[in-house]
């Protein structure tokens, strides 16, 4: 995919309803058509539904894409957060019950193919109901047994468990419940994922990727992550099918570089411009937004 191709067609669908000077007019920054401060991806989604004419659209997308750069802004998404409520799956803090086990896998292996997995994390698997076809991996949950509670990383599904139920790293387990007991009552919820406090959400392509095919894994999300769409030619958000061992695989993203859109759990949306197509699968892209508390 062209990225500069991207920006004509973009600008092209949105400038034609309301006239150009009585934009700018309500804007302290040309193209600033949410008037935040801020050129970007927002701007193009806002034009595009004011129906602004081809020619402003078409300036809009060359700026936000790459191809101009005579208005000087920051790059930064805006603070304020948009909301899906349609992707929303349960409220904050929500507290779910079952049994808790103990198994020794999930660092290397799980199912929610999080490898390498950080020995910083202590892992878990989720029953398939609450894993949901990889909805919640990645997911850091606090787990509270008889003993206490500790900090978890979804990084495995745990087919036979019912809903609720959670099989823990073997070292972990002590650590809530006497460990010959075996089988124990737990509850647990999800919560901010820390290493996300100071750090952007992050990407990693699946090995074979190429521009005409492509898997692509989202990380180091604050939050779980319930769609990702990407940007195509049109001017369009394209969701991309994601696949139960928790990677978004596509045979029309083309070459890149993308521009995504990632909903969480809770319905938070953000735009992530200008991430790589990698062919190297061990490699760690960063990206440069992150999902609000």
């Amino acid at each position: 995919m062209k990225i500069h191709k991207i920006s004509a067609v973009i600008t092209a669908l949105v400038l034609s309803a309301i006239p150009s000077d009585i934009i700018k007019a309500e804007t302290q920054i040309p193209l600033d058509y949410n008037s935040d401060g801020i050129v970007n991806c927002f701007d193009i989604i806002t034009a595009r539904q004011n129906n602004v004419s081809q020619n402003e659209l078409q300036k809009l997308c060359g700026f936000v894409l790459g191809e101009e750069t005579d208005i000087t802004v920051s790059p930064e998404i805006p603070s304020d957060t948009v909301i899906d409520e349609s992707a929303v799956l349960e409220p904050k803090g929500t507290i779910h019950t079952g049994d808790g086990t103990f198994y020794g896998g999930g660092y290397v292996g799980g199912h929610a193919m999080l490898d390498p997995v950080s020995h910083d994390y202590w892992i878990v698997a989720m029953n398939h109901s609450d894993y949901n076809s990889a909805q919640l991996a990645g997911a850091y949950i606090e787990v509270t047994g008889e003993l206490g509670s500790i900090k978890m990383l979804v990084t495995d599904e745990l087919p036979e468990g019912k809903k609720g139920d959670l099989d823990l790293y073997v070292d972990a387990f002590p650590l809530i419940a006497p460990a010959e007991k075996g089988r124990v009552p737990v509850s647990w919820k999800i919560i901010p994922l820390d290493s996300a406090e100071n750090a952007p959400i992050s990407f990693k392509y699946k090995e074979g990727s190429t521009e005409f095919w492509c898997g692509v894994q989202v990380r180091n999300h604050r939050y779980p992550i319930t769609k990702l769409e990407y940007l195509n030619a049109q001017g369009e958000f394209v969701e991309v099918e994601r696949r139960p061992y928790n990677y978004f695989e596509s045979r029309e993203m083309g070459a890149g570089p993308f521009t995504f859109r990632i909903t969480d759990i809770y319905g938070q949306v953000v735009i992530d411009e200008n991430i790589p197509l990698s062919y190297d699968d061990t490699v760690i892209i960063p990206g440069h937004v992150q999902f609000p508390e």
